[in-house]
């Protein structure tokens, strides 16, 4: 009796960032899928690109790039994921959008498969979302924690990458800092921004600075859209819709890779040990957390890599229910692409039971 035939892949966006990403992932992860096809706007139709040790040519974006397709992974922007993934999913394609155009909609599933794998199968719209590139580098961690302990409330302060914004965002910065190689500038107020000249998609001058602010503003109240996003999606993966979430979110001037500074407060009391302990269990997750030794996660270390890095984990001074953590997660690997080929390969493995 022959093997059932593996299921096929299309990947929209295939050319960006993110797309990338998941194509060099697609040739060095397990190989479960059949077909794998090459998805991209009109203008990059016909090009040819790797993936799993060959080259695949480029479609174009169209109702016809989704026949014979089971599952899509979407890394488009949300205006697109919006009009093309309804598309998709009413010929039969499962689709996990990498977009924020859906993660809210309360028929798709908000998925991490080491938090919440078994929501992939709550898909009515069949449609599964890819959380935010910043709760993907600690949800992971935090959700195990709260496995054992119960989160009550989260408060986090993030330092993100110029890659959060984009092949745009990278651009900036690699400008940004040959312009003030060689300068003083950044000793006088005014001086960056002269030198600088185009802050490219930030608010302020990146280079030798940190700007308090990602995203677009969310609302009167001066909350941006990526600290809602911490908020909303972190409530909706952990299945905790009143947890007391909020978030600061900083620009750094680090390539990729995002950190974040995290107060958790558990139901329960809390020790380092076990924090540990679970910690060093839990899937994707990697400790590195011996301050006197000078060991601890920065981007420079995860960057390129897949897990979720942890370390100077510490029981807060006044409140034993609380620790106070930092970590650090490739916001193009874990924080977009390979939790969106993850969330795939878990659909993937139902289509061949």
């Amino acid at each position: 009796m022959s093997a059932a035939p593996r299921p096929s892949l299309a990947v929209v966006g295939a050319t960006g960032a993110v797309g990338t990403v998941v194509r060099e992932l697609l040739s060095t992860r397990q190989d479960v899928w059949g077909e794998i096809r090459l998805v991209a706007s009109a203008r990059s139709a016909g090009r040819l690109l790797p993936v799993r040790g060959t080259e695949a040519e480029v479609v174009a974006l169209d109702e016809a790039a989704f026949d014979g397709i089971d599952v899509a992974l979407f890394d488009v922007p949300d205006e697109v994921a919006a009009r093309w993934a309804p598309i998709a999913a009413a010929k039969g394609v499962v689709v996990v959008d990498n977009s924020g155009a859906f993660r809210m909609d309360d028929e798709v599933p908000l998925v991490v498969p080491e938090v919440n794998a078994h929501a992939v199968r709550m898909r009515p719209r069949g449609i599964v979302a890819n959380p935010n590139c910043t709760t993907l580098s600690m949800i992971v961690a935090v959700g195990a924690l709260h496995a054992e302990f119960g989160l009550t409330e989260l408060i986090v302060s993030s330092y993100q990458a110029a890659s959060g914004a984009g092949q745009a965002g990278i651009a900036a910065l690699r400008d940004q800092m040959t312009k003030v190689a060689g300068t003083e500038a950044g000793t006088q107020a005014g001086d960056l921004r002269r030198t600088v000249g185009d802050f490219g998609p930030f608010a302020a001058p990146l280079a030798l600075n940190v700007v308090p602010w990602a995203g677009s503003l969310a609302g009167d109240d001066g909350w941006s859209s990526e600290e809602m996003k911490v908020r909303n999606e972190s409530r909706k993966i952990l299945g905790l819709p009143r947890l007391r979430a909020t978030a600061t979110c900083v620009r750094v001037p680090v390539i990729t890779t995002h950190s974040l500074s995290v107060h958790a407060r558990f139901e329960n009391e809390v020790t380092v040990a076990r924090a540990h302990e679970i910690l060093r269990n839990a899937p994707g997750v990697v400790v590195s957390d011996d301050p006197g030794q000078g060991e601890f996660p920065t981007p420079a270390d995860a960057v390129g890599t897949d897990p979720t890095w942890v370390g100077r984990v510490r029981r807060s001074l006044d409140d034993p229910c609380a620790l106070e953590l930092f970590v650090c997660g490739d916001n193009l690997r874990k924080g977009a692409a390979l939790n969106a080929v993850q969330i795939a390969e878990v659909v993937a493995a139902d289509i061949a039971v």
